[in-house]
C-alpha cells in the first residue's frame, strides 16, 4: 500500500482536521513500514512574522529579536503536519503517535518579516522493537533555497514478538549535571497556553480530565514547548541561535504543573543539554546543540 499523493495547502484550518483525527477509530491494527504512503505537502508565500509570533515568545520564553526562534519555523508548517496525518492513505491514528524525536538543521537565522515556503512529507519509516517509527521531514525554503530543515520523528507502539525478551535490564544510571543550569517551571496551563499558539491541541496537553482518557494521570507540557524552552533558557545565557543543528530526543513525560531542571555544557560548539526531572534523576529530554 504505497500511495503517493502530494497537496497544496492553502491555510490552518486545524480544527476541522483535529475532528477528523477523533473521529477515525477505524484506522489502527498493525502496521508495517511498507503501509507508509508517500504524502507530502506545500505551502508558498508564508510570512513569518504572524500575530502569533509575539504570543509564541512569550509562551516559550524566547526575547525579542529581529531572527525569529530556531523553532518557529515548525509552528507555521504544522498545519501541513495535521494534513499529511489525517489524509485517507494515512493508516495510523493520529491520536496515537508518540513524538519521541525532533531534529532541527537551520542553515542562518531566519529573519522576522522573512517569506517562506514550506514543504513537508513521510518519509525514513522503520520497523522497530517499539513499533512503527517515521519522520514528518519539513523543509522551509527562502528564494528558492532550502535554509532549514526538520525530522520530526513519532512512533506507533506496536511491539514485536521478540520485545522484553532479552532478560532483565539495569536501571539507567542517574543522568550527571552539566555545567550550566536553570530552572524550568512549567504551570498548569501551560498545555492550553501553548496549544493555542502553536495549534496542537491534543488532549493530553490541555487538562488533566482529557489527559486521563488517554491513559496519563494528569496532562503533559508538549516535547516541543519542552524543546524550545530549554533553547530560549541556553539562547539567553550564551548568545542567539543562528546556524545550528539542534537534535533531541523525548524521554519521560513532563507533567505539569512542574518543575524541571535545564542543565548544559557552557561555552563549547558541541553542546550537550538535558531537562531533568525537579530531583535530577531522570530526563524528560536529551539533546545536543552544535553551532555550524
Amino acid at each position: 500500500m504505497n500511495q503517493t499523493a502530494h497537496y497544496r495547502f492553502s491555510g490552518p484550518a486545524l480544527l476541522p482536521m483535529y475532528g477528523k483525527a477523533l473521529l477515525a477509530s477505524s484506522k489502527g491494527g498493525r502496521h508495517a513500514a511498507a503501509d507508509m504512503p508517500e504524502l507530502s505537502a506545500d505551502i508558498e508565500g508564508v510570512r513569518t512574522d504572524t500575530a502569533e509570533l509575539r504570543r509564541y515568545r512569550e509562551v516559550c520564553g524566547f526575547m525579542t529579536s529581529s531572527l525569529c526562534p530556531v523553532t518557529w519555523p515548525h509552528i507555521l508548517a504544522f498545519p501541513l503536519h495535521i494534513r499529511l496525518m489525517t489524509d485517507a492513505a494515512f493508516p495510523l491514528p493520529l491520536m496515537g503517535l508518540v513524538h519521541i524525536g525532533n531534529r532541527i538543521e537551520q542553515q542562518r537565522a531566519i529573519r522576522q518579516g522573512e517569506i517562506l515556503e514550506l514543504r513537508a512529507r513521510i518519509a525514513n519509516a522503520m520497523d522497530t522493537e517499539r513499533g512503527l517509527a517515521f519522520d514528518i521531514l519539513t523543509e522551509a525554503s527562502s528564494s528558492g533555497h532550502v535554509i532549514w530543515k526538520e525530522y520530526s520523528t513519532l512512533l506507533y507502539r506496536q511491539p514485536t514478538e521478540s520485545s522484553g525478551k532479552d532478560g532483565k535490564k539495569q536501571p539507567p544510571e542517574a543522568p550527571q549535571m552539566l555545567s550550566g543550569q536553570a530552572t524550568v517551571q512549567a504551570p498548569g496551563n501551560i498545555g492550553y497556553r501553548y496549544g493555542r499558539v502553536s495549534g496542537d491541541m491534543n488532549p493530553i496537553h490541555l487538562h488533566a480530565l482529557s489527559a486521563k482518557a488517554f491513559g496519563f494521570p494528569r496532562n503533559i507540557a508538549h516535547g516541543m514547548w519542552s524543546k524550545a524552552h530549554c533553547l530560549a533558557l541556553m539562547e539567553k545565557a550564551e548568545g542567539p541561535l543562528e546556524a545550528v543543528t539542534v537534535d533531541t530526543q523525548f524521554k519521560k513525560p513532563f507533567f505539569i504543573p512542574g518543575t524541571g531542571i535545564l542543565t548544559w555544557e557552557r561555552n563549547s560548539t558541541e553542546t550537550p543539554f538535558r531537562l531533568l526531572n525537579k530531583d535530577a534523576s531522570a530526563p524528560h529530554l536529551e539533546g545536543s546543540l552544535s553551532r555550524d
